[in-house]
């Protein structure tokens, strides 16, 4: 028998030396990878989950222990010839280490998640949605959100139980919220823990419940909460109020209230990041002798001198135009497009002054031109 134990230490994965914190944490990790409800008909899964029960059952305690450390398995069991060294593994398992790790997949069976039930539990976060205009974004403001949250009972002031009376610790489970119950499997005797029945797990009986919240210690109010942009926030970013959420349960703390930020499309500007572009149309002889160009940016209108030839598709920046950074750091650039617009409805006089023009012109005058015919021949 001896030569088909493996030593306690092995089976968790931690040295001779570990401390108390470092066994449990090993022993959880294993107990939860291995245990038989998460591995059905895994027998393999099933004894690793014995062995390591078995180990942290000698390990977490402080005489068991020591007594394994000088003598070994004779130490604590007496089938190796110990000769009263102390009880062994008896195949009996309490979960209440076990609780807060498997509370989440068994729907609160396992005794840490039903005993929360009766401890402070914070309150659900809420999330709603806010639209602002493309300036309220990039300098930042003060907005108002409407919304329904779930608040602490002003009459009972959260108990729940009718003003003058106070809720009684239930009897059945003594005010912990959780009855225990053993159940004997091929594996040995397991110990789990579950809602009380008698108080639904919140351990306190309500005998006169509060008229106004009907013994829930809660209601639902609409309430406006002002929130404050940030100067450069974009679109689909999220702000989070601490504590503006839904009401927490038996004194816990309130949930969060998290709003997502839409912000409005300009009708002349684009933005990506902290940068704005935008397009602006110019003139023929704007583009050709050059000139004085009005631009609008975020801040208002500037004015910008655009060089001698500018041709359609050129772009010009703007430095420190572009939209502030969130964090304060700054400011982005403003990038302008422009793009030669081709007079309409010219009279006759115009036309024919045109076609001077025209013909006063050598191919040099056309660069781009010239180069594509060229291209063409070739």
């Amino acid at each position: 028998m001896a030569d088909q134990k493996r030593d306690y230490y092995e089976v968790l994965g931690v040295q001779k030396g570990a401390s108390d914190t470092e066994i449990k944490k090993a022993y959880r990790k294993l107990a939860k990878e291995n245990h038989p409800d998460l591995n059905p008909g895994d027998q393999g899964a099933e004894a690793r989950f014995k062995e390591i029960n078995e180990a942290y059952e000698i390990l977490s305690d402080k005489d068991k222990r020591a007594r394994y450390d000088q003598f070994g398995f004779a130490g604590v069991d007496p089938s190796y010839g110990g000769g009263g060294y102390g009880g062994g593994f008896d195949g009996s398992f309490d979960f209440g280490d076990l609780g807060d790790i498997f509370g989440s997949f068994f729907g609160g069976g396992f005794g840490g998640a039903s005993r929360s039930r009766s401890g402070p539990q914070r309150g659900e976060s809420l999330r709603t949605s806010l639209t602002i205009t493309f300036e309220e974004a990039a300098f930042g403001c003060e907005k108002e959100v409407s919304l329904e949250r779930v608040e602490q009972c002003d009459t009972c002031g959260g108990t729940g139980a009718a003003p003058g009376t106070t809720p009684e610790t239930c009897s059945n489970c003594g005010g912990t919220g959780t009855v225990q119950q053993r159940r004997q499997t091929p594996m040995g005797v397991f110990a789990t823990t579950s809602p009380c029945p008698r108080c639904g797990g919140k351990g306190k009986i309500i005998s006169s419940p509060c008229k106004s919240c009907n013994g829930t210690g809660q209601m639902r109010r609409r309430k406006t909460v002002k929130v404050s942009i940030p100067a450069g926030i974009d679109n689909g970013q999220i702000i989070s109020l601490r504590g503006q959420g839904n009401a927490g349960k038996n004194g816990g703390p309130s949930g969060d209230l998290q709003i997502i930020i839409s912000v409005q499309s300009h009708p002349l500007f684009r933005r990506d990041g902290t940068n704005v572009y935008c397009d602006a149309p110019i003139t023929f002889t704007q583009a050709v002798l050059g000139g004085e160009l009005e631009i609008p940016t975020i801040d208002g209108k500037v004015k910008y001198d655009i060089p001698e030839g500018t041709q359609t598709g050129a772009t010009f920046r703007l430095r420190g135009k572009g939209i502030p950074n969130v964090n304060g750091r700054g400011r982005g650039d403003q990038f302008v497009t422009v793009h030669i617009e081709t007079p309409r409805n010219l009279s006759r006089e115009q036309k024919e002054a045109l076609r001077k023009f025209s013909e006063s012109l050598k191919e040099n005058n056309y660069k781009e031109r010239k180069s594509f015919f060229e291209k063409f021949k070739k």
